[in-house]
């Protein structure tokens, strides 16, 4: 049993750091509601590292919603898509992290009849660029080796892919394949959702390419288990893959930027909308967003409201044309 001296001392210590706590909170201040990020594929891809990204950049801003992170996989981001549009129009704290894989999808009609004013895009947290790995033991030691061997066999090889046939990670190896005098259609592609799930099946030998982006490769080319054969820039980026050549620099010219971001459902207020954009703003001029942006692999692009909306919709018409040459635009 507690000696009651004791409890009472317990009682006014509780008392005393409750007190604190209420004069150290102004008047009538209510702290800001928790927000969600939804990541729409499975953990461990760049979808994940968007909403981290936007998690970090907002922790201990002032007025800024704390932001927990939940999974809603599927398509590419379909699924969280018509989950949002559908059901979930209106919430004020509901952020979905998008990608250039996201737009392309929708570009060629896989979202169904969406368009891209269909939803409230928020905030452009940085640009990602394709790349081409091999597993670090792997006997191909750069990009036109790579498509030197699927010309003699195309089969030989399963690359690995977020997506189906017309994603993303599909058309930067098609537009490979073209350059190399290969038909794309001749590859074969194991369809794996997301760049985690990616690189997983690399390590079991399951495939031996990866079409992937530089934000999900630096875990596996850090630890040692990864090669990166070419990134997809028009120039070398700086950082851990400064020494990788560019697909131009190997007779291949291919550029595929990816840009990665923020959008929220059609409904939300414009007093709601306008409260997350002035937050990215905020968080994106800080001096330490650059640090963090960096970290995942990302590169500077800072667009927000209706400026990153007049990027989207170019986006996605660039998108559209682009599909339009391996015919993978589904009219509706």
């Amino acid at each position: 049993m507690v000696p009651m001296n004791a409890f009472r001392i317990f009682l006014s210590l509780l008392g005393g750091l409750l007190g604190a706590l209420l004069v150290a909170l102004p008047a009538g201040a209510k702290q800001p509601p928790e927000g969600e990020c939804i990541v729409p594929s499975k953990p461990g891809g760049a979808m994940f590292l968007t909403c981290r990204l936007a998690q970090k950049a907002l922790q201990g801003k002032p007025g800024a919603p704390a932001l927990k992170l939940s999974y809603m996989p599927g398509g590419i981001g379909a699924v969280a898509w018509h989950t949002i549009v559908s059901q979930r129009r209106g919430e004020p704290d509901t952020l979905v992290a998008f990608s250039g894989g996201s737009l392309l999808n929708l570009a060629q009609g896989k979202f169904g009849k969406a368009k891209p004013d269909d939803v409230r895009w928020v905030a452009g947290l940085g640009i990602d660029y394709g790349v081409v790995a091999v597993p670090a033991n792997s006997p191909y030691r750069s990009l036109r080796d790579l498509m030197d061997a699927l010309r003699r066999d195309p089969e030989k090889l399963l690359i690995g892919m977020s997506g189906t046939i017309g994603s993303q990670d599909w058309m930067k190896m098609a537009l490979l394949a073209r350059q190399a005098g290969l038909d794309p259609h001749q590859l074969r592609f194991v369809a794996l959702e997301g760049g985690g799930e990616e690189f997983v099946a690399m390590q079991a030998g399951y495939v031996q390419v990866v079409s992937s982006d530089v934000s999900e490769t630096g875990l596996y080319t850090a630890s040692g288990k990864a090669r990166v054969l070419a990134v997809l820039s028009d120039k070398r980026l700086p950082g851990a893959l400064a020494a990788v050549p560019t697909a131009r620099e190997q007779g291949f010219d291919v550029v595929w930027p990816v840009i990665r971001g923020i959008w929220m459902g059609p409904d939300v207020s414009d007093a709601d909308y306008r409260r997350w954009v002035q937050a990215f703003d905020r968080a994106e001029s800080a001096p330490e967003f650059a640090r963090l942006r960096a970290q995942i692999g990302l590169y500077p692009l800072t667009l927000t409201g209706d400026a990153l909306t007049r990027y989207i919709r170019q986006a996605v018409a660039d998108y559209k044309r682009q599909a339009r040459q391996f015919n993978l635009v589904r009219e509706h």
